[in-house]
């Protein structure tokens, strides 16, 4: 959750309209977990790739660039999720917290999974490396999250007043800042229990979601069909994946990854 930057003032304080833009945040917060992937899915899927530079060599090195701009966003959630951690659905679909969290890496950014969401979203739209995934996908994504993160600041100005003023004041609403990260990380007990708890789903998705887009992106014009070999890669690599998914999710259901 986040805030725009600004001095503890009166000035500062949250006035009793949200806005339009606050307003359209908590539609979309509410309507994020089917909207989300909707438009991801219709854009990736329904649109077709293109092999960047024409070539295959070149089109595969943009492949790893964007699979390691996912993967970064991927790491920056798990350090989220490890250090300190919030609830993310709010409460009834609707914007709340019941704390102000400053620690862990929400005293390097106000939004860290919001920024990590943006990194996995902007690293699979580089492998599909369509004009629909850059001009329409992306630009959504970081329109919908400016809303929401809207919607969330006039929430926790009103709930947590001049605290959130002078916490917005310390920390950037967006791109992390890693001064002081050494020091955050060694203070802070890391609990890899609640990583695989909480976030085991988000990896087999956008992974498999990936793997997905290195067969699809055959079909782009000018490509090659896909080889054997790589398609059983890509299908032996799935398979780890769901394999690792089962298991983590069998031993969350038994209780063995801790309790929430």
């Amino acid at each position: 959750m986040s805030s725009s930057s600004g001095t503890t003032s009166a000035a500062s304080l949250p006035s009793s309209d949200p806005g339009v833009v606050a307003r359209l945040g908590s539609l979309i917060f509410r309507a994020r977990d089917g909207l989300f992937p909707l438009v991801l899915l219709t854009l990736a899927f329904g649109t077709r790739p293109r092999i960047a530079g024409g070539a295959a060599q070149v089109d595969h090195l943009v492949d790893v660039a964007g699979a390691l701009v996912s993967m970064s966003g991927q790491l920056l959630r798990v350090l989220v999720i490890g250090l300190v951690y919030i609830t993310r659905g709010g409460q009834n679909r609707r914007v709340w917290a019941n704390a102000l969290v400053d620690g862990g890496m929400f005293g390097h950014c106000r939004n860290p999974l919001y920024f990590a969401n943006l990194l996995l979203i902007l690293g699979l739209a580089i492998v599909h490396n369509g004009l629909a995934m850059y001009l329409i996908g992306v630009p959504f994504f970081m329109a919908a999250y400016f809303c929401i993160v809207k919607a969330e600041e006039h929430y926790l100005r009103e709930q947590f007043g001049a605290a959130y003023v002078d916490y917005c004041s310390r920390v950037p609403r967006w791109m992390p800042s890693f001064r002081g990260l050494s020091r955050t990380l060694r203070e802070t007990q890391f609990d890899w229990m609640r990583v695989l708890r909480k976030e085991y789903g988000t990896p087999f998705a956008w992974m498999s979601g990936l793997l997905i887009l290195l067969v699809w992106e055959h079909a782009a014009p000018g490509a090659s069909p896909i080889g054997p070999l790589e398609l059983r890669a890509i299908v032996t690599i799935w398979v780890v994946l769901a394999i690792l998914y089962l298991v983590v999710r069998r031993l969350k259901l038994r209780g063995r990854l801790g309790v929430a």
